[in-house]
């Protein structure tokens, strides 16, 4: 019963995805634009940073595996 208690729980961590990240429906009847959300913020760029953190992820799969081989 435990089993199915917790597979209960985990299909509605999964399946309530769907409904938490929806979108509103375009569908506004008194014109006003807008809606619930207002418009999107301008996107902020990534690709500033991405040398370093390719680096920093290097570095921390190096220390990683360097760690699994000393215990075995």
């Amino acid at each position: 019963m435990n089993r199915f208690y917790k597979f209960c729980l985990f299909s509605f961590v999964l399946l309530s995805d769907f409904v938490v990240f929806a979108q509103p429906g375009d569908d506004d009847d008194e014109g006003t634009s807008g809606g619930l959300e207002g418009g999107d913020p301008a996107p902020a760029p990534i690709n500033g940073k991405l040398i370093v953190l390719l680096l920093l992820g290097l570095i921390f799969a190096f220390y990683k595996l360097k760690n699994v081989t000393k215990k075995a």
